[in-house]
């Protein structure tokens, strides 16, 4: 592969978004930002939002509370016929400190690894307009 298909997301988490007690986040949440992630990643490569097939190897490393905001990346790592493997990091790059006050924050460096996945999307040959 020759050229290099990557892109990223950032979003912060809303209070919509938690799922859980204590403003917890459900781990779909990263999986959904991996989706629009991997969609931008088939239309720079094929013109086409392609169909998400798998995820394989999720983790979900760190937790993500409402007011973290998220940064997701995606690359494609494989190119196949109609295939495209993919791999994805979700980070957690800003982190609410409500110990100080309602509206302090930290940006985190390094930004904390929250969730990683593989993927494989396919895009039908007759769908494929940038090659």
């Amino acid at each position: 592969m020759t050229e290099k298909y990557t892109s990223t997301i950032r979003v912060r988490m809303s209070s919509a978004d938690a799922h859980y007690g204590g403003n917890l986040v459900d781990g779909a949440k990263m999986l959904q930002l991996f989706g629009d992630v991997a969609t931008e990643l088939l239309i720079l490569k094929d013109g086409d939002e392609g169909l998400f097939c798998a995820y394989s190897n999720v983790e979900f490393k760190e937790p993500v509370y409402a007011g973290d905001f998220i940064e997701a990346y995606g690359e494609i790592t494989e190119i196949g016929n109609t295939s495209r493997k993919m791999r994805f990091e979700a980070r957690k790059v800003i982190a609410p400190r409500l110990d100080i006050s309602a509206s302090a924050c930290d940006v985190l460096d390094p930004p904390v690894v929250v969730c990683i996945a593989e993927g494989v999307c396919v895009v039908k040959k007759q769908d494929q307009r940038n090659n």
